[in-house]
């Protein structure tokens, strides 16, 4: 493959190709020669041009990865016609039809296998989504009345780590139906809390990301 012409085109097939060794054999596993051979004829160089090593290719990954998900949540928490339980109902269903989503389902990654990868969703969550995103939308709830808490740092995190971690069959595997039986538990949790966010859409769109990654799963064994 010919050196591509707009450098930024580059740096992209760059960092597609390398999340997707990352996701498929792990961080560790993956060599910045089995990127090279992933791009069908980029040179060494070419790539050293951009990135100085593989742990720099790395942070540009997460980086990327991490820039759709403010794309996503920005224009919710920025609402001014949105109450604040409205924003977390809406941040729910536009993450959930996220196209990225069926790519995630579709590689199935098992993050417990690539712990740099799942670390660094988890230090996304605490250092960026929760403080930026989540706390300022509940604290709007909470002045609004439309979400009732005393502790709406700690109600973030709850929030963000059941969805992203306890929730999430690539950290803690399991069949559709039981994952489907936990989101709603997660769903009646909520409820208890005065946060009423999921709805039949949203529940038969859970259900049609985890067979999708079932039937990835079951393809590989």
């Amino acid at each position: 493959m010919a050196r591509n012409k707009y450098p930024e085109e580059t740096i992209n097939q760059i960092l597609t190709v390398a999340l997707n060794l990352f996701i498929e054999k792990g961080y560790e596993q993956t060599s910045v020669q089995d990127i090279i051979n992933e791009l069908g004829g980029l040179t060494k160089g070419a790539i050293y041009h951009h990135f100085k090593s593989k742990e720099e290719i790395w942070q540009a990954v997460t980086d990327h990865m991490f820039k759709g998900i403010d794309e996503v949540l920005s224009p919710v928490r920025d609402d001014n016609g949105l109450t604040g339980r409205e924003k977390l109902r809406k941040i729910s269903r536009v993450s959930l039809d996220n196209p990225a989503q069926n790519e995630l389902a579709s590689a199935a990654p098992n993050l417990l296998r690539n712990p740099k990868l799942l670390a660094a969703q988890i230090e996304n969550i605490i250092e960026k989504a929760v403080p930026v995103y989540i706390q300022p939308i509940i604290e709007q709830g909470m002045r609004d009345g439309s979400i009732r808490t005393d502790h709406p740092r700690e109600l973030s995190e709850v929030l963000m780590i059941l969805t992203n971690v306890w929730l999430n069959p690539a950290v803690i595997p399991a069949s559709p139906e039981t994952m489907l039986r936990k989101i709603r538990l997660f769903d009646e949790i909520l409820k208890g809390l005065g946060l009423d966010l999921f709805d039949e859409q949203m529940f038969q769109r859970y259900e049609e990301l985890l067979r999708l990654s079932a039937r990835e799963v079951s393809k590989e064994t």
